[in-house]
């Protein structure tokens, strides 16, 4: 089974983000970046399916520019992808989701493939549209976002769980599909010393840019970020005293009512 997981670097979720000079874009000199949450289950969801499915191969395969896509693409080689897959625009070229997207398939469909894995969305815009852009794309069934995803041998075909309301839906696709992950059957694993040090030598597929711009046709965002602000600062709690449970639910209806008007 051959298994493609796009990856995508974003901002480490404990750095403290300020916007730039023109408020349009978050400051992200000296920021941190490492790879997204969920891009880490669904590079997790691939290497248990690997090791479940006999003759499978992981490929990481992410677009962004340098020095942070590379990274994070050997972020996922030292977690144990067998290989990954570059494309780097040119530093100029303003990325969208969905332009990310459609280089993505440009540079996906050059190999066959059963099964294209993606974090649910990344936790820098949380969109949540590659998974389904790239599908329709490679003109291949997506769903999303998807639990306890499981191969069939017998019947050749994925079994997985999204969540509905009030409850979990099963479904079963025959490949190749595109799945985007909400959680893989267990935490991420660490990756160990030896295959950190491994994947700093191990290489990284390029693809060249002219040869994916060939594909896209219109090579613009179809989006563009406006404004970045900062949520206002909190004002801080207000706390209560009280002897008893009574009279502390008295005070606390009594100021929801009277200073924060949430009640009438």
């Amino acid at each position: 089974m051959e298994i493609l997981v796009l990856v995508k670097a974003v901002p480490d979720p404990e750095a403290r983000l300020r916007p730039n000079a023109a408020g349009t874009a978050p400051d992200l000199d000296g920021v941190k970046w490492v790879l997204a949450g969920y891009d880490e289950s669904a590079v997790e969801q691939a290497l248990l399916l690997r090791e479940a499915v006999p003759d499978s191969h992981v490929r990481a395969l992410a677009v962004g520019p340098a020095p942070r896509t590379e990274e994070v693409l050997r972020a996922a080689l030292a977690l144990g992808c067998d290989g990954a897959t570059w494309v780097e625009p040119p530093a100029d070229l303003a990325i969208d989701p969905l332009l990310a997207a459609r280089a993505l398939a440009a540079a996906g469909r050059r190999s066959p493939f059963q099964l294209v894995l993606v974090g649910k969305q990344a936790m820098d815009d949380e969109a949540g549209l590659v998974g389904p852009a790239v599908a329709e794309h490679l003109a291949v069934p997506d769903f999303g976002p998807v639990v306890d995803l499981r191969w069939d041998a017998a019947g050749g075909r994925f079994r997985f769980a999204r969540a509905v309301e009030g409850g979990l839906e099963r479904l079963e696709a025959p490949p190749p599909i595109v799945v985007a992950l909400q959680q893989a059957w267990n935490d991420p694993r660490t990756a160990k010393l030896q295959n950190v040090l491994r994947s700093r030598r191990a290489p990284i597929e390029k693809v060249p840019w002219p040869e994916v711009a060939a594909a896209l046709g219109d090579r613009r965002a179809r989006s563009v970020r406006t404004a970045f602000r900062l949520p206002p600062p909190r004002s801080g709690a207000k706390m209560i005293e009280y002897s008893t449970p009574e009279e502390a639910a008295q005070k606390l209806v009594r100021a929801l009512r009277e200073e924060a008007r949430t009640f009438p």
